[in-house]
């Protein structure tokens, strides 16, 4: 069975709407008073966490209490947390029960009321006459407490998605209702970690979702979508026969599933440079996409590159926001409607679609930053992304359409002026929005609630990693009133190494035969010439400043100004130079083996202060290898070894006009070009993570080995040297 037949749930979409809408209040419990209800509860716990609006819930019903002004949500629970947790969320009686039996809970222990009240509900019973009320508890053990409490109907195990999971463990029958109602989605897609304890956390989602399941609304005149997503691939297709395979198997078990891209489907890999995202279309063709939104990258080798391969897709295309009217290349392919009748190979504002007798709205968006980071051309222009939206919500309204599917690009929580959660707190009547472009790797669908209705938000990651599936169930009036969602890793492996998914033949075929034997050749293609070896030895890269260290980051900055001006500054973490590069002639091959993982560029807004933060993180190993031991362009640091961490940055200058160095001003901001790992945290950069999460941070892509080649045959003389732009002053 595939990882795809986890079946639909209503409960996420409901939990994060639960406030006020839940069980009634236990009369012994008070609903404590809430001073401020539009600040969060407790400063420990961000709006955006996934328990989050079910924790506000409990809390008003006094079922939950926190340390102070903390909740502590990464902490532990313990057997006798849980028992009062659980009777007070169920509002049993625990003035009239009867002694437990337990030798370990006597009368005066402080949850004795709470256990006995669990007991003679049938939901514990402990073991051997002992409670275990310190121990903590297992999600082995919860699963078991709340199949009892809700009185969810037990079976035999035959959803074997858990590869961590014996159906002939004891606790299989209690798992079994769990996950067919989407109350445990595993601690990842294909681990459920039954020994791993429970935080309080995650006892708040078990129990919140579990209230939602037992109360599912009627939903005789309901419908259910099913939706496989990709984006940002980037002529990642290596992969390609295992991910046909992936999406054949989905399709097998759900035939009417819609199959979309969220884009950036061009430039990454050599084959996009050899065949300008045709051999990407190819497969999408094969396994017949049903939409495509433009990705930023579309635009990268001009609109006629773009409009070939809109010419050759056997799907239509969506975008709102993008006219192209005036484009020489572009303006007989574009139809500035929504249409119900669309044709292949045209790009409109949105579609329609009908699916098991529903129309479902399609329509698409490209970020406004691809005018500056891309290469669209002046008669492309990029409206207003949320006026757009409002526009295509009430054309598709207006054509009897309530189920509505945002296709975007424009970033999860991106700093670039637009993004999803920004459009569906903004724009109501948006059902699901399938994103790309930030490369967020969403294990679970996101819940955005601020409007009347709710938006599920998903996105697969990057570079054809995964295919995200997504089931929406829609109540009669065409509102979400559940939804499952979950990832499948098309690079899963077995145990002996080989991959789970197998290789589809026919697309195996095509690949084999018709594309990588030309990338192989090009790989030996001579991209520069050096006369002296380019350190990239770990050993190196990871403690020092290396010649390939300087070439790498001053290629990055040369590359950044280009996009923004302003930049000054590039680094580059040590962990992701993985090789040198010998005299001579500098291939392709040699360059994607020193930089193998296709980093993109980004480029941070910084404090001085948070550069001087960073510049400490990466020496705090020292003289220790280290990974996140950067390597730098546009300034220079000193720093004493032999001091605590954190206090060892010496000086830092920086080189703001491209001539001189000036000391780091600790309360200016600079602009900073990096790889989106560190950007977002990669290495422990919390500091370069708190940038992004803020929205500081734009992601123009371009793949690091493709900037560093492009470098190199822009610069054919250059003899990189160590130059002093990191000096350990012990």
């Amino acid at each position: 069975m595939s990882n795809y037949s986890k079946k639909l749930f209503v409960t996420a979409v409901v939990a994060a709407m639960a406030t006020g809408s839940i069980a009634s209040l236990p009369a012994e419990a008070k609903k404590p008073e809430v001073k401020n209800p539009n600040k969060p509860v407790f400063k420990d716990v961000k709006e955006d966490a996934h328990y989050y609006e079910g924790l506000k819930s409990l809390h008003e019903r006094g079922v939950i209490k926190g340390y102070g002004d903390e909740f502590r949500p990464n902490q532990e629970v313990t057997r006798a947390q849980a028992a009062k947790i659980m009777v007070l969320a169920l509002g049993l009686d625990t003035k009239n029960v009867p002694d437990p039996g337990f030798k370990d809970v006597t009368k005066d222990h402080w949850a004795y009321s709470y256990i006995a009240a669990l007991t003679q509900a049938g939901i514990v019973s402990g073991n051997n006459g002992q409670f275990n009320p310190d121990a903590p508890l297992s999600r082995a053990q919860i699963a078991k407490m709340i199949t009892h409490a809700f009185s969810f109907e037990k079976g035999e195990l035959t959803d074997v998605r858990f590869t961590d999971v014996d159906k002939d463990a004891w606790y299989a029958e209690f798992l079994k209702p769990l996950m067919e109602m989407g109350i445990t989605t595993g601690t990842t897609p294909t681990t459920f970690s039954p020994n791993k304890k429970v935080t309080r956390g995650q006892i708040i989602s078990f129990i919140v979702r579990s209230e939602k399941a037992k109360q599912k609304p009627d939903i005789e005149e309901s419908f259910e979508l099913s939706v496989l997503h990709t984006n940002d691939t980037h002529a990642h297709i290596d992969n390609a026969a295992r991910k046909v395979t992936a999406i054949k198997e989905a399709r097998a078990e759900k035939p009417n599933a819609l199959l979309l891209d969220a884009g950036d489907v061009f430039s990454g890999t050599l084959y996009f440079n050899e065949f300008k995202g045709q051999a990407d279309l190819e497969f999408m063709n094969l396994v017949k996409y049903d939409a495509m939104t433009l990705g930023n990258h579309e635009f990268d080798m001009g609109t006629e590159t773009l409009a070939a391969f809109i010419k050759n897709a056997k799907f239509p295309l969506v975008s709102a926001n993008v006219d192209g009217s005036q484009d020489a290349y572009l303006k007989d392919l574009i139809s500035p409607e929504i249409s119900a009748a669309p044709e292949d190979g045209k790009l409109y504002d949105g579609i329609i679609k009908e699916v098991d007798g529903e129309k479902i709205g399609i329509f698409g968006l490209t970020t406004a930053e691809t005018k500056i980071i891309s290469s669209p051309g002046e008669d492309v222009v990029f409206e207003d992304y949320l006026a757009e939206s409002q526009k295509a919500v009430a054309e598709f309204e207006k054509q009897g359409v309530d189920k509505i599917i945002a296709l975007t690009h424009i970033g999860f929580k991106d700093g670039g002026g637009d993004n999803d959660v920004t459009l569906a707190q903004k724009v109501e009547g948006i059902d699901v929005i399938v994103g790309g472009h930030s490369h967020d790797q969403l294990a679970e669908p996101f819940v955005e609630t601020t409007g009347e209705e709710p938006t599920i938000i998903v996105q697969a990651n990057e570079y054809n990693k995964y295919l995200g599936t997504l089931d929406v169930e829609f109540d009669k009036d065409g509102k979400v009133v559940g939804h499952a969602g979950q990832l499948i890793d098309i690079d899963a492996k077995n145990e002996d190494g080989t991959y789970k998914l197998k290789e589809d033949a026919e697309a195996a075929k095509i690949l084999n035969d018709k594309y990588k034997p030309k990338i192989d050749e090009v790989k030996q293609t001579v991209v520069g010439q050096t006369d002296v070896v380019l350190d990239g030895e770990r050993a190196n890269v990871r403690t020092k400043e290396t010649n390939l260290g300087n070439l790498i980051t001053d290629g990055m900055l040369a590359k950044a100004k280009t996009i923004d001006s302003d930049t000054v500054i590039a680094l580059q973490n040590g962990g992701g130079i993985r090789a040198s590069i010998d005299e001579g002639e500098v291939t392709m091959d040699e360059v994607l083996t020193v930089m193998p993982f296709g980093n993109s560029l980004a480029i941070m807004d910084l404090t001085g202060a948070e550069i001087k933060a960073a510049l400490e993180h990466s020496v705090s190993q020292a003289p220790e290898q280290s990974g996140a031991f950067l390597q730098v362009a546009g300034l220079k640091f000193a720093y004493d070894a032999t001091q605590s961490a954190g206090e060892r940055v010496v000086t830092v200058e920086v080189k703001e006009d491209g001539e001189t160095f000036t000391e780091l001003d600790l309360n200016k901001t600079y602009a900073v070009a990096t790889n989106t790992f560190t950007a977002k945290g990669g290495d422990g950069y919390t500091m370069f993570k708190n940038a992004y999460d803020s929205g500081r941070v734009s992601e123009p892509g371009f793949v690091d080995w493709e900037i560093f080649s492009d470098y190199l045959k822009a610069n054919p003389g250059a003899i990189p040297s160590v130059e002093g732009r990191i000096l350990d002053g012990r």
